[in-house]
């Protein structure tokens, strides 16, 4: 008998985890964009080897990651002003057959030998573009494949999961290729990639959406979004803090081959490792929070896991060891993951669907649009200081935000307690 419970409270468990699989356009963009994945981590991976190994600067590192970001932070205003009035969909396709292009380009210039560094940085500025419309068409699509708005926390953390797996395949295969075949195939394979999720989004069914009969100015919807996405202290205390987490805390990533290479002294097998440890800690989180059945106290974890994102990175910037790096990066992955998805949960429960596209687009300016900075400011830090200092002062600011952030739950509360 007590076998019998147990069975059905672990089949009543899985149900609660992966209940967003229900609805046939989720499983299908699940499907699709975990193959993508795969391949825009081995993309990732392969580009900041590639950077690294023409030009042997940190800098550059942070350079390139600015020119892939730094267009996010201009368009994805406008961007939210489409989502909301277009065809998400649509968008949707459309970006990820640039992206698939951008790919294929890169590929033949790396396998041609004809490579250089301008090539990469204007490539970078294309894919930012895409990017910038990509990142919150996509977030604000989730809601037309989940139906159900209970099923949005879950429906993200499986995202997350998806995502982190293909963060802990892709670096761990990617590095391996780049050290047997060369950086140019892990391009190719992104591009061919695409073709999964793309063929995934063209067999979705979607409901049309109700839009507003009054047609306003893209300026006026522009500054209605900003007045209600900031005029609302829970998600205005989010997105500020999220905005501090991407400057200081997020371009770690850009500093990786430095690590594998000069403190560690490996080769992009040891980056691809790296990688995959901030992949495991990040699919930690998503398994962390795919039970939760719903956002309540999301706001108490989104601080707890920021101190823990900071705490991963000063201990990673100490260590000098492969093993104590790999884990203490996964620790990082944790915090840092799920930071993100709670952060994501929460703002997609309490927006109003009307605003979705557009309040997206400021999540996305603030996980995004920031990073720039925060990649130019650390490449040119770690190129005086060096990358472990660099990475010291990011985990403190971190811990420090955490700590403002804080400091306002008692009046978030009380606004949460109203919507």
């Amino acid at each position: 008998m007590e076998q019998n419970n147990s069975d059905s409270s672990s089949l009543k468990g899985r149900k609660l985890i992966l209940r967003a699989f229900r609805y046939r356009n989720y499983r299908l963009f699940f499907t699709g964009q975990g193959i993508s994945l795969i391949g825009t981590w081995m993309q990732r991976i392969a580009m900041s080897w590639l950077i690294y190994r023409l030009t042997g600067s940190p800098f550059l590192l942070g350079l390139v990651g600015f020119t892939g970001q730094i267009p996010t932070l201009i368009i994805a205003p406008y961007a939210g002003v489409i989502a909301d009035r277009l065809n998400r969909l649509r968008i949707i396709i459309i970006t990820q057959i640039l992206s698939m292009l951008q790919a294929l380009a890169l590929s033949i210039l790396v396998l041609t030998h004809t490579i250089q560094i301008w090539h990469i940085i204007l490539l970078s500025i294309f894919l930012g573009i895409v990017s910038a419309f990509d990142i919150p068409t996509r977030q604000s699509f989730i809601v037309e494949m989940v139906e159900d708005k209970k099923d949005l926390g879950n429906a993200i953390a499986l995202n997350s999961f998806m995502f982190n797996s293909a963060r802990l395949i892709g670096p761990s295969v990617g590095g391996i290729l780049i050290a047997a075949v060369g950086d140019g195939i892990c391009f190719l394979l992104n591009a061919i990639s695409y073709i999964a999720v793309i063929i995934a989004l063209f067999a979705m069914r979607v409901k049309p959406r109700q839009k507003s009969v009054l047609k306003k100015r893209t300026w006026h919807e522009l500054k209605e979004g900003a007045a209600y996405a900031f005029g609302f202290r829970p998600i205005r205390n989010i997105l500020l803090l999220l905005a501090l987490i991407s400057l200081v805390g997020m371009p770690y990533t850009i500093l990786m081959p430095v690590f594998a290479k000069d403190i560690l002294g490996g080769g992009p097998h040891t980056l691809g490792f790296l990688m995959a440890g901030v992949g495991f800690g990040a699919l930690s989180g998503a398994i962390f929070l795919a039970p939760r059945k719903s956002a309540e106290g999301l706001e108490r974890i989104i601080p707890i896991a920021s101190v823990i994102f900071g705490i991963g990175l000063i201990t990673f910037s100490l260590s000098r060891t492969f093993l104590a790096s790999l884990i203490l990066i996964a620790v990082s992955g944790f915090g840092m993951m799920v930071q993100n998805a709670s952060c994501n949960t929460l703002i997609q429960t309490i927006v109003d669907d009307d605003k979705r596209g557009r309040v997206m687009s400021f999540y996305s300016m603030a996980f995004m649009g920031t990073a720039p900075f925060g990649s130019l400011i650390a490449g040119s830090l770690a190129s005086r200081i060096g990358a472990p200092n660099t990475l010291i002062l990011g985990g403190i600011a971190c811990i420090l935000g955490a700590i403002a952030f804080t400091r306002q739950l008692p009046k978030m509360h009380s606004k949460l307690n109203q919507t």
